[in-house]
């Protein structure tokens, strides 16, 4: 750390297990698998959704082995944006730094959002209360307070709760659809879990269809940037974050297959599950299969997934937000990037990752269709933020110094899909994903992605060429920096 001009403020006591956790805590199956199977069953189906989860989540994987071998070389809070900065320079740092802070803040607007809806789902089937717009928004206030204050208590209980968090999605998985497969209840054949398509998007072309209809394994698949943001809290980080973020990628890839799987053999009736009045497909899956009693047990199972989900989140971009603002990035970072000398946590960094989803939120009382475009930056941010790093690396060539963790002479042809499938995937996640597109219907991605881009353009021609500095030593050969931090 000495070497990249930053002064060591963080508590380092995450090991390689805590790592890995807080990535697969982030992707969380149950909450992206769960909060869009609706989705998945009217774009494409069953043949779709499990598909396109074995070929997203490869590519995924790709992008993953890419970014470790950065990570490696660079492991430190800043993330995305770091690498960016020292294999591109100041400027593609700076875009990096806002695509990713905008898709993790978006992020877990969606994710806590996602928990507030399924909470009122298990109250309308526990006590018969109607989940309205100001109700949901209420619970999800909650939860974004309860996220704060954990957080706020420093990175051991943080680590604590993601090494529950892999236990429990693990075991609920394996309680889910153990429950479901064993449940006295006809099943599906093989032949519809994967094979059967269904199309309710308007669209005629499969192909099309089959697109759109992968971004369910496509937006559960984020967040694996996790690791690298707690790197500075890591033992070992040069190799714990870059195993981190691969292992947390193929054990979501296969634990999610499963998941999805039991799913669909449960399935009775299609569009009844469609239309279920709880607002939660897989809730209507659980009563159809268990009845009231084991359907509230398993929404259970899943919200408590999507709580730990949500936390993890608000840490990873809570120290995104702190290594920004000690780049100077931020409007008032002096405040964002000071560290509480007792918990060694960057609190202010915290609650402001806090405040800022649920105003960003806010518009789903009105239009549910602003509400989406607001989130939809989660996957369109992140997902490029990704790739920005790896397509740097590449086109330094020689000149980029790998880590101790390393792809070797795989690095290239890896990078090169890797950076394919991001401008394929980006471009999919901006495509229309209904017909007639209307307001309610129309697909905001495209729009928050240029939105996003022309923040980070304005704020770099009016503060950031001015202000931004990546490291307090950022001017330093590797051994000023160290002077100058009197070491």
């Amino acid at each position: 750390m000495a070497a990249l001009g930053i002064k060591p403020e963080l508590s380092r006591r995450m090991g390689v297990f805590g790592n890995f956790a807080i990535s697969f805590s982030v992707i969380c199956i149950l909450a992206g698998g769960m909060s869009l199977f609706g989705f998945g069953l009217a774009h494409g189906g069953p043949v779709v959704m499990l598909g396109s989860w074995i070929v997203i989540g490869f590519m995924t994987l790709l992008v993953g082995l890419s970014l470790a071998d950065v990570v490696s070389a660079y492991p430190t809070s800043g993330g995305p944006y770091f690498m960016a900065d020292k294999l591109g320079g100041a400027r593609w740092g700076w875009m990096t730094g806002w695509l990713n802070l905008l898709g993790l803040l978006g992020a877990i607007a969606g994710i806590d959002y996602g928990a507030a809806v399924f909470t009122g789902a298990f109250a309308q089937m526990q006590w018969g209360i109607t989940p309205t717009a100001g109700i949901t928004m209420a619970i999800f206030g909650c939860i974004l307070l309860l996220h704060g204050l954990l957080n706020s208590a420093g990175v051991r209980l943080v680590n604590a709760l993601n090494a529950l968090s892999v236990w429990w999605q693990l075991a609920g998985v394996t309680v889910i659809v153990g429950a479901l497969t064993l449940a006295p209840t006809p099943h599906r054949s093989p032949a519809f879990v994967f094979t059967h398509f269904h199309n309710d998007t308007g669209f005629t072309h499969p192909l099309y269809v089959a697109l759109i209809g992968s971004l369910l394994a496509g937006y559960t698949f984020c967040g694996y940037d996790a690791s690298a943001h707690v790197a500075e809290e890591t033992a070992d980080a040069q190799t714990a974050a870059p195993r981190g973020i691969v292992r947390s990628i193929g054990v979501s890839w296969a634990a999610g297959f499963v998941l999805l799987a039991g799913l669909l053999f449960a399935l009775q009736d299609y569009t009844a599950t469609q239309n279920t009045p709880t607002g939660v497909p897989p809730a209507q899956i659980f009563l159809d299969v268990l009845g009231a009693p084991g359907a509230k047990a398993l929404l259970a199972v899943v919200i408590v997934a999507m709580l730990f989900c949500g936390n993890a989140e608000v840490a990873a971009a809570s120290r995104m937000v702190y290594a920004f603002s000690r780049s100077r990035a931020l409007p008032g970072w002096q405040a964002w990037r000071r560290v509480n000398e007792q918990t060694k946590t960057p609190t202010r960094a915290v609650w402001f990752v806090i405040v800022v989803p649920f105003l960003l939120a806010l518009p789903a009382l009105w239009s549910p269709a602003a509400y989406g475009a607001i989130t939809a930056i989660n996957a369109v941010g992140m997902i490029p933020a990704y790739g920005i790093p790896v397509y740097l690396a590449l086109r330094k060539g020689r000149a980029y110094r790998p880590g101790p963790w390393s792809l070797g002479r795989w690095r290239k042809p890896v990078s090169v899909l890797a950076v394919a499938y991001v401008v394929i995937i980006t471009i999919v996640f901006c495509l229309p994903q209904s017909t007639p597109i209307t307001a309610q219907s129309f697909n905001y991605a495209g729009v928050t992605l240029l939105a996003a881009l022309l923040l980070a353009w304005g704020t770099w021609t009016t503060r950031g060429k001015r202000d931004y500095q990546l490291t307090a030593a950022a001017s330093a050969q590797p051994g000023e920096a160290m002077l100058s931090e009197g070491i």
